[in-house]
């Protein structure tokens, strides 16, 4: 697993690759940072004559930091039925999207957010549909088909045979939607357009018709923040919902941002995020909304807000 480095400067330029595996296997910035710092630690914990017996320190750094994310993800699930109300994955910004204006209170260029590629392994969706997977799966599924690392590897990560890696995987991937047709990405911004449009003018019956019948829409706000607890299901109950939170929170700007690097909403007050919406689109209508509002999720907006 990873490329084969020496040396210190090396080993440090292994941690965009392990915060971006990281990531990907717990859902979570902070959790993705402690992860990597906790194997780095303990490479540092080595004797200098144990370091040299490792041909490739990015694959050991790699190996250690899966086997704390499998462990989180094992200890994860007793922590989110804590949780009040959903757990939804951290959103990530792009800074490009935010221009001059977040330039001043931009991140430094050693933040984790910062570090991770987006792409359809970080959309909302996915992540999604990752946290429906069992920890193991999750692990040889995202090192196998997300970073293309061998089962033989990724039975050392997991304690299982290559053989069994590959069943994990296999299963994995038949929770993973891959019969529907990819929405564009014009087509996506398009749709997320409309829906700020109707929004922003409270109209129900046009979000009405944006919305799937049997769409679904779930809040995160972590018990910091009003949220609903429960998913809001039926595109008629979705909407009245938002024209709802509309009425309620005057003075609330909606901005087209790239969310986890697809075309998403980000709600402000004051210049203040407050929540960021993710979509999912299918067949011309907006099927699922995830819309984080939990402040200890949204720092990394904060942070690039300035």
């Amino acid at each position: 697993m990873g490329s084969v480095v020496t040396g210190t400067d090396g080993i440090a330029g292994e941690r965009r690759q392990l915060i971006n595996v990281a990531y990907r296997l717990l859902g979570s910035v902070s959790e993705a940072e402690d992860a990597v710092q906790d194997a780095y630690a303990r490479w540092y914990g080595l004797s200098q004559s144990r370091r040299k017996e490792i041909l490739s320190p990015g694959a050991w750094l790699t190996t250690v930091t899966s086997r704390i994310c499998l462990d989180l993800l094992g200890s994860a699930r007793a922590r989110r039925e804590r949780y009040v109300g959903a757990w939804l994955p951290e959103p990530l910004p792009d800074r490009a999207e935010w221009g001059a204006a977040g330039d001043a209170g931009a991140t430094a260029p050693g933040d984790p957010a910062d570090q991770i590629v987006l792409d359809e392994s970080v959309s909302m969706a996915f992540l999604v549909v990752l946290e429906s997977m069992t920890p193991a799966e999750r692990v040889a599924f995202v090192l196998h088909d997300v970073f293309r690392y061998p089962f033989a590897e990724i039975a050392g990560v997991v304690g299982r045979t290559p053989a069994a890696c590959k069943q994990l995987a296999s299963s994995a991937r038949r929770r993973v939607d891959v019969s529907r047709a990819p929405v564009t990405a014009d087509g996506r911004a398009d749709m997320v357009r409309r829906v700020k449009e109707a929004w922003e003018t409270k109209d129900i019956a046009t979000l009405v018709g944006l919305l799937d019948p049997a769409a679904v829409m779930t809040a995160d706000g972590g018990g910091m923040v009003g949220a609903v607890l429960r998913p809001v299901e039926g595109g008629a109950r979705i909407a009245q919902y938002m024209v709802a939170i509309a009425d309620k929170a005057p003075g609330l700007v909606l901005l087209e941002r790239s969310v986890n690097g697809v075309p998403g909403l980000v709600a402000e007050r004051d210049g203040v995020v407050m929540t960021v919406a993710s979509f999912d689109v299918s067949d011309g209508r907006v099927t699922r909304i995830w819309a984080v509002r939990n402040p200890e999720k949204l720092r990394p907006w904060a942070t690039w807000r300035g």
